[in-house]
């Protein structure tokens, strides 16, 4: 069973009436991954950044999720009695968010008290926090909709840090649907565990480099010509996959772990871009970069075994019912050819979105 998907490369069963099955799911599921796009934008986090300007004194940035010029989800930040407001807010829309500034004034400080997002809880979607101090002390949690509020800590613990960022990078990988297309296209495309597992190891390794880098100010490239260069790498080994089926030996077979290592670099400068939206406590920079890194690990792991499971089970089904344990070629074909240019496809129509965004 193992070998005949590592053998052909593909999500395939071994009848002609089993193909159809299996391709109907593939479809589902490729319909599902590319609806994410837009259930990831839906759902993206608000974010709450504090900075400490005095004793009792903060600069207040509040960013919403919005649509247009007027349309931003309906969460607001409401501090702890005693708190005061020293400016007016000023507030912005643009690149699809509400960003609104200003001061507030608590005597003491806001260490101890409780901040509660309101509204949160008829949502679906997480606001990040982050509290600069004047000590150098950095704060970043996690709000959710069933716990909308937290305490703001005097000194905050490495726990805390670790499975705030632990968490980042899980979610992170999980709603980054370009990051999944280009993993499955290198799941459909390389022959043979071991060489699956070099091509997938060499991608990790790569986008671990980048990432910190350009994380910690090493690297520094625009975001925007990023992601279209990642949706470019997709449609790269979409190709990759058409140019298999019509007998051309690609550069991604001959030697998949370079082009995953070299493509790796680039990704790892998209997951980079998420994490400097967020930043890094002063007070425990290598701790929370780690930790970052090995929730986008899990979560890309927890992918790839999901689309394994899925491969194998539709396999041992199309077995249970077919009469033949052959699949015929024009499946086969059928089965590659949908998965290429449905990947391909959407790659190319980030390309131009993204491409767009910075030329016009």
């Amino acid at each position: 069973m193992t070998s005949s998907i590592a053998a052909h490369g593909c999500f395939f069963s071994p009848s002609g009436r089993g193909a159809r099955a299996n391709v109907s799911l593939l479809i589902t599921c490729l319909f599902f991954v590319t609806s994410l796009s837009v259930l990831a934008h839906e759902v993206r986090p608000a974010y709450l950044e504090l900075r400490q300007t005095g004793t009792g004194t903060y600069d207040v940035l509040w960013k919403v999720p919005a649509r247009g010029d007027n349309m931003r989800l309906g969460i607001y930040v409401e501090f702890p009695s005693g708190t005061t407001n020293v400016t007016q807010s000023r507030i912005l829309f643009a690149n699809d968010a509400s960003t609104e500034r200003w001061s507030v004034k608590r005597s003491g400080g806001l260490s101890g008290g409780e901040v509660h997002i309101s509204g949160l809880a008829g949502t679906m979607t997480d606001a990040l926090v982050r509290i600069e101090n004047l000590n150098g002390t950095t704060q970043v949690t996690r709000v959710t909709p069933s716990s909308p509020s937290f305490v703001v800590a005097a000194a905050p613990k490495a726990l805390n840090v670790m499975v705030t960022y632990l968490v980042l990078g899980v979610e992170h990988i999980l709603f980054g649907v370009d990051h999944l297309l280009f993993v499955l296209a290198l799941l459909i495309l390389v022959k043979g565990w071991r060489r699956l597992i070099g091509t997938i190891t060499a991608f990790t390794v790569a986008h671990s480099i980048t990432l910190a880098a350009a994380t910690l100010g090493f690297v520094h490239v625009p975001p925007k010509p990023v992601e279209a260069t990642i949706a470019l790498s997709i449609v790269f080994v979409a190709c990759e996959i058409v140019h298999r089926r019509q007998g051309r030996r690609g550069l991604t077979e001959g030697w998949p772990w370079v082009i995953a290592f070299s493509f790796g670099l680039l990704h790892g400068l998209g997951f980079a871009t998420a994490l400097r939206e967020v930043g890094l406590p002063q007070n425990a920079i290598p701790l929370a970069l780690l930790f970052f890194n090995v929730g986008v690990e899990l979560g890309q792991l927890l992918f790839i075994g999901v689309v394994i499971a899925v491969i194998t089970l539709a396999v041992h089904v199309a077995r249970k019912f077919s009469r033949s344990n052959v699949a015929p070629e024009s499946a086969i074909a059928w089965c590659q050819n949908i998965s290429a240019y449905t990947i391909g496809g959407v790659a190319a129509f980030w390309l131009i979105q993204r491409t767009l965004s910075f030329v016009v």
